[in-house]
């Protein structure tokens, strides 16, 4: 298998990742917790007090509207709101979602933070980008979702430009570590463009956008995909798959092993995973400490169309389906998960996130508040690392990150989470014994009188049930960059994070 060809930078970038795995301890260390905190309760039900201090509102730099409250120390930046004018002429699109921070070399030698950034844009009007997959109508519109790329140089925003466009339901996805960012159409469905393309793949996207081919990685399955993590010691990319109770996990092992933009293109095989010595293991309820053996089965065709779910198939609507790939790994003894979410790769890891893992109170399954899942790469051993038991301990967490300091932070998909400090979504922190702590609370409710003054585009609203989403670092560590979906607004938070853990 080739060698990456990468930069001191992301060879120090990657050592600090493996910070991650002190931060949460050695696993064997991580287990033994898990198991001390399992004689007090399988879930958690509320955070520890936070290691930055309590919260409140902070106005934003650029705007002065208090759109966020975080911790004494903390301050952030608001760039890139829908509405915005792009330096290539367009609006910026709304709906933003997963993002990735990548490094694009300058001509003198230097090195650019490119931010890219999902849209997770149904049909409706295209973005213009130099990546373009479908040009075609669906129905009464176009495919509206894709991605913009946000240069971020000396602490301030250069440019922001589209990416991708003709795609649809951009949320989530991934960073390589070749410089590029995997984004993933979260949409399942067998209908067909008016050219005849179809949806619910992954693509490629280069820091420089003229690089972005907008061509799909059919190889990697059409599902509703929700996130990818790559490992780099073998190349393999793992997917999660967003389809309430009958989401399955992925891995995709490449046929191109050059590690080079276009490369996973070329083809390779999808795996689902199993339980190793067990047949459709269910994960969609949980408690801390749980740990499985995975093995990995084939899919013979990561293109089949959704089929209808078998009649006893459990825990999901009547005259439901499940996407092609799910159906053949469910028929191959694959596991099951309830919504597989965000993942991202930190250390010989990746955090994986199932955000409905649990109980409701009607006592449905796959209903309940979510769960964290530690995937070790070297012995594919699968163990919980935080399980929810209520909405104050986290409440839908979605995507997830690692900072080069081994922090790791949630993004809350839940839009009720009221607490000490009111209503609205939050950031939570999450330590190496599963217990989470409130790092950022969404505080954007606006006026038409406020949203004039700062000479934005957005409709009036209370926003703060609006999801964080995104969450991602610099290379440094300095900065963490997030995104509030609706309206559309990306933060840039700086502060002490060294102080806390983060």
């Amino acid at each position: 298998m080739a060698d990456f060809n990468v930069s001191r930078r992301q060879i120090l970038k990657g050592g600090a990742a493996a910070m991650a795995i002190g931060a949460i301890g050695s696993l064997g260390a991580l287990q033994a917790r898990q198991a001390r905190a399992a004689t007090a309760g399988a879930t958690r039900l509320g955070p520890i007090p936070g290691p930055y201090g309590p919260l409140a509102p902070v106005a934003d730099q650029a705007t002065g509207l208090e759109l966020l409250q975080l911790p004494p120390g903390f301050s952030y930046t608001s760039l890139g709101w829908t509405g915005d004018l792009m330096d290539d002429g367009q609006p910026v699109p709304d709906r933003h979602d997963g993002m990735a921070v990548l490094q694009r070399p300058r001509p003198d030698g230097g090195a650019d933070t490119v931010i890219i950034r999902n849209h997770e844009r149904g049909i409706g009007t295209a973005i213009q980008a130099p990546g373009m997959y479908d040009t075609a109508r669906i129905r009464d519109g176009a495919a509206g979702g894709g991605t913009t790329n946000l240069t971020w140089r000396d602490g301030r925003l250069e440019r922001m430009e589209a990416s991708l466009g003709g795609t649809l339901i951009n949320c989530a996805g991934g960073p390589t570590p070749w410089g590029t960012w995997l984004s993933c159409e979260e949409i399942k469905t067998n209908e067909v463009s008016a050219n005849g393309k179809r949806h619910g793949y992954v693509f490629e996207v280069d820091a420089d956008p003229s690089k972005t081919s907008g061509q799909p990685i059919v190889g990697m399955g059409r599902f509703s995909h929700e996130a990818v993590a790559l490992d780099p010691r073998t190349g393999h990319v793992y997917l999660t798959e967003d389809d309430r109770n009958r989401a399955g996990l992925y891995r995709y092992v490449p046929d191109d092993t050059s590690r080079r933009n276009g490369a996973l293109a070329k083809g390779g095989r999808l795996q689902a995973a199993c339980v190793r010595g067990r047949r459709n293991v269910d994960l969609t309820v949980a408690s801390m400490g749980d740990e499985y053996a995975l093995e990995w089965v084939d899919i013979d065709d990561p293109d089949l169309d959704n089929l209808p779910a078998p009649a006893s198939f459990p825990d999901i609507d009547a005259g439901g389906t499940l996407s092609g790939p799910f159906a053949q790994a469910w028929s191959k003894g694959a596991l099951r998960m309830s919504r597989g979410e965000g993942m991202w790769h930190a250390g010989n890891s990746i955090f994986i996130v199932d955000t409905s893992t649990g109980v409701d109170g009607d006592g449905r399954k796959g209903h309940g508040d979510g769960a964290v899942w530690v995937l070790d790469l070297s012995s594919q051993t699968l163990r919980a690392l935080f399980v929810s038991g209520r909405q104050l301990a986290a409440n839908n967490p979605d995507n997830i990150t690692v900072s080069p300091r081994g922090g790791v932070v949630l993004c809350e998909d839940g839009g009720e989470s009221a607490d000490q400090f009111g209503p609205g979504a939050r950031l939570l922190g999450l330590t190496g014994g599963g217990e989470t702590f409130y790092l950022a609370k969404n505080n954007a409710e606006l006026t038409d009188t406020q949203i004039a003054r700062a000479g934005k585009q957005v409709p009036e609203g209370d926003y703060r049930r609006g999801e964080f989403c995104g969450a991602c670092w610099d290379p440094e560590g300095r900065t963490l960059f997030v995104n509030i979906q609706t309206p559309g607004i990306t933060l840039a938070i700086t502060g002490p994070w060294q102080h806390g853990g983060l």
